[in-house]
This record gives structure tokens, C-alpha cells and sequence, in this order.
């Protein structure tokens, strides 16, 4: 606010205030309030020191709505509440040439004697500020703390002063009136201030959306330039099979260099020689088969992880598509959009929670979409079992050697896909002493079956039922993993 709209605004709020009281201070943020002056027509004085667009005029609310767009009063509030609760306005005044208005009250202290505080309003930009002043001008408090000379709590209070003059736009040119409107400047302020408000946030949903969207399309690239590095890595399926049944066909006629065997390319029609490495100290029988393994290794990862990108492309494409509605939403400043389309957000502390209860888990999913949490420690085993864990839930567990509790959820009580039993089961075969055997035993069953001893271990189980698979240790490639 400039000079000239701060000079029409004061004039017009010394009206309504002189010969008025204090009552109740509704904190709306750190830099802003509003205060019950008991006036009529619900209207309370608003006080904002924000930097960008520091203000003072009046506004009419409903006392409800204040009550819940309320904050937590901080010291400063408590202040202005323990020395001009029930306080009487008697003048209303801006210092010539600055854009601070002084609201001078008239209380009774505690001994009973005649106090004249002031509230200082300084609406000076940068250094906007809001005071409460003694009798003889010396600072009792601030709602925003800053060590500057003048603006200290006990020293007297002085204005600071300007680091350059600065031409003002006359702010009260631009304020237009609407048809049938009184000539009220808090009025025609308090439009203004909403408009420019409601803009700014439309601003912020709009560039919050944006750029949530290009972040999540970004993390979807990469991804798929990660699977493009790990199929790269399997490398050529069909050059894998070639070498396996190129050291088969030779057998008998190939010639061994250290790790390298030169084999006839009977693949080629001018059969050449070829060099495949293989390890001296293995039969080329048993280098074949790796050969073999190799190349249905890099097959059943081609197929995998082109499933997974036609996926991820899939969701590439409707995020491009949402992507396409904010922009349009952003150029129609379509402010509804943004209102239906804003995300749910789980309270901060419920995200810390949920964080904090599965931080003891390796988090997956299976091919049929069923979660799956594997425990870590002998105590998050415990946990996941006995404090996660449904009694409708899969809990699985290596038989023969000790490992981690592995948990298939199933808060809808469906069937459990073989698929997904047989993945539970490799994971919780890969997560225990016997990973390195090429097959090892699980035993399986519901949670409710599962009980703990008395005073047993961490990590120490009964079952009072089971079934055992028998599968490969492995991490399947088929199944997706939360990072955690």
C-alpha cells in the first residue's frame, strides 16, 4: 500500500474503530491476523505485514469462518491479548510520509493505573512488522523478531529507515469500482486482495501440477532407459544359443587356447573358424550349457522387460495426455480443474507412520499384483508377522535353514495365484541361509496358523498347519520391487 491509499484506508478505519474495544485475535498465518473489534455488519479489522503486499482495512467475515481458518496464537498474539484485551480505541493515526499506522488504546494495568499502549502497524515492504508499544514508545513486543536498530524489544521504537527511495505506484488509481458499490476503500481493498490472492494460487496449483506431472514423466524415461541398459546387458539372446550349439556340433574337432576354443561356424555357409570363450577348466559340454542358460536368460528378460515398457509407455502416454488438460486449464486460467483434480494427501504424520511400520520390510508385487513383504531382522520378522500381518494372509518361510518371514497380503481374502505363491516362495528360498542351494523347501500356510513361544527368540515361530513347496532361491524377474 502506498502513502495516498494508506492515508484513505486510515481515515476510514479511525471511524469505525474510535471509542471501540478489543476483543477476540484470529491468527491466519505467521504474518497475518484479524481482530474483533465487535463492530457491526460482522466486519474486523485485517492486518497483514507479508513483504509483497503488507495492508490494513477492514473486511467482513462470518465469526465461524474465522474460528476455522484460525492458527495457533504465537507469543505475540498472547501479548496483545494480555495488555489490550478490553482496551478502547482512541485515535487511529498514519505518520506523515510513512506507511505505518498507530492505534492508540486506553487500558487499565494491573495496579490500576491508566495505560496508554500502542499498536504499530509498519507496512513498510521487507521490513513490515507489526508492534506493541508502551506508554512512552518503547517496544514491549514484535510479531516478527529482527535485530535492527529501533525494531528490538525494550529499545524505543523508530521507523526504519529506506535503503534507496522508491517510486510507489498510486495504488488507489487501479481500484475500480463495481456497479452499485459503496465508495468503501477496505471494500474495494479486500476484492483486491482476494482476486490477487486467488491468483496467485491458481499460479501455484497450476505450476505444482506441471511440474509434478514432468517429474513423474521424467522418472518413467529413465526407467525405461534402465530396462534399455538391462537387456543390453543380457546381450544377444540368439548369439548365446549359436555359441552353445556351435560347441556341441565341434566336440571332437575343436582346438583349445587357454580360455578361448575354436570351433567350424556351420552357421555360416563358408564355414569359418570361431572363437568362443570358455573356461579352460570346464568341458565344452558344461560351457554350452552356460551358453544355453545365457541365452534363455536374455530371452525370458527380453520378453519381461518389453512388457514393462510397453507399460511404462502406456503411462507415458496418459501423462502427456493429463499434461495436455493442465496446460489447456492453465491458458482458460480454469480455476475448477485444479480444485477437482487437486491429489488426496495423507496427513504428514500418517506417511511418516506408515513409512516408519515398513521400514523393516523389502516391499515387492508379484505378477498378479499381490503385495509381498519380506522381513530383514529377527525383530522385523516378529513385526511384519505379528503386528502387519492379516490372519487371511500367506506367511512363508524357509524350512531347513533360517531366514526371513515372508508375507503375502491379502486384506480381500482372494484366492492366492499359484504364480504369486510359487515368487512368495522364491523370495523367502533367496532371503535365507540355503540361497546358494540350486532348490530349497518352504513351508507355507495362513497367518492364523502361525504362533509365537512363550519367551522364544526374535524371529522363532510355531505352526500349527503347513504345506511345503519346493523352488529355486531367486528374485523373480517377473515381479516389480519398492524401493525401501
Amino acid at each position: 500500500m502506498n502513502n495516498a491509499l494508506l492515508e484513505l484506508v486510515t481515515d476510514e478505519i479511525s471511524k469505525e474503530l474510535l471509542g471501540t474495544t478489543l476483543g477476540k485475535i484470529f491468527p491466519l498465518s505467521k504474518r497475518s491476523l484479524t481482530i474483533d473489534f465487535r463492530l457491526p455488519d460482522s466486519n474486523y479489522l485485517y492486518i497483514t505485514t507479508e513483504p509483497s503486499s503488507p495492508a490494513i482495512y477492514l473486511v467482513t467475515r462470518k465469526f465461524k469462518e474465522l474460528e476455522r481458518t484460525s492458527h495457533s496464537p504465537q507469543n505475540f498474539h498472547l501479548l496483545l491479548k494480555k495488555h489490550l484485551s478490553g482496551a478502547k480505541v482512541v485515535s487511529v493515526k498514519k505518520i506523515p510520509d510513512e506507511r505505518v499506522v498507530m492505534i492508540r488504546y486506553k487500558s487499565m494495568t494491573e495496579a490500576g493505573e491508566i495505560s496508554s499502549p500502542v499498536m504499530a502497524a509498519q507496512l513498510t515492504g521487507r521490513s513490515s512488522n507489526l508492534f506493541l508499544l508502551n506508554d512512552q514508545g518503547l517496544i514491549l513486543g514484535s510479531l516478527i523478531d529482527k535485530d535492527v536498530d529501533g525494531q528490538r524489544i525494550g529499545e524505543s521504537y523508530h521507523i526504519p529507515e529506506r535503503a534507496s527511495p522508491k517510486r510507489h505506484i498510486d495504488e488507489a488509481a487501479d481500484i475500480e469500482m463495481l456497479p452499485g458499490e459503496t465508495t468503501s476503500i477496505s471494500k474495494l481493498l479486500d476484492r483486491q486482495f482476494t482476486e490477487r490472492k486467488a491468483a496467485q494460487k491458481f499460479d501455484s496449483q497450476a505450476e505444482t501440477a506441471k511440474r509434478a506431472i514432468l517429474r513423474e514423466i521424467s522418472k518413467r524415461n529413465r526407467l525405461i532407459e534402465r530396462l534399455s541398459e538391462d537387456l543390453s546387458n543380457h546381450g544377444d539372446a540368439t548369439k548365446w544359443k549359436r555359441y552353445g550349439d556351435l560347441l556341441l556340433a565341434n566336440l571332437s574337432t575343436a582346438k583349445r587356447h587357454g580360455n578361448m576354443v575354436i570351433v567350424s561356424d556351420y552357421f555360416d555357409a563358408a564355414v569359418p573358424e570361431l572363437a568362443i570363450e570358455a573356461d579352460e577348466n570346464s568341458s565344452l559340454t558344461h560351457a554350452a550349457q552356460i551358453y544355453f542358460k545365457r541365452y534363455t536368460k536374455a530371452t525370458n528378460a527380453a520378453i519381461e522387460i518389453e512388457r514393462r515398457k510397453a507399460t511404462i509407455e502406456k503411462e507415458i502416454s496418459r501423462l502427456n495426455a493429463t499434461l495436455a488438460e493442465i496446460e489447456r486449464a492453465i491458458e482458460n486460467r480454469d480455476e475448477g480443474y485444479f480444485a477437482l483434480n487437486e491429489p488426496d494427501r495423507k496427513p504428514a504424520k500418517a506417511v511418516q507412520k506408515e513409512k516408519a511400520r515398513l521400514s523393516g520390510a523389502r516391499q515387492f508385487r508379484s505378477s498378479d499384483g499381490f503385495e509381498i513383504l519380506v522381513g530383514k531382522k529377527a525383530t522385523d520378522n516378529d513385526y511384519l508377522s505379528f503386528r502387519i500381518a492379516g490372519s487371511q494372509d500367506t506367511w512363508l518361510h524357509a524350512a531347513d535353514y533360517p531366514g526371513s518371514h515372508v508375507i503375502i497380503r491379502n486384506p480381500n481374502r482372494k484366492d492366492v495365484p499359484n504364480r504369486t505363491l510359487i515368487e512368495a516362495a522364491q523370495l523367502a528360498a533367496f532371503y535365507s541361509s540355503g540361497k546358494s542351494q540350486p532348490k530349497a523347501a518352504v513351508h507355507y500356510t495362513q497367518k492364523k496358523f502361525v504362533n509365537k513361544p512363550k519367551g522364544a527368540a526374535p524371529g522363532l515361530v510355531r505352526l500349527a498347519s503347513f504345506k511345503t513347496i519346493l523352488v529355486e532361491p531367486t528374485i523373480p524377474a517377473a515381479i516389480d520391487r519398492k524401493l525401501n
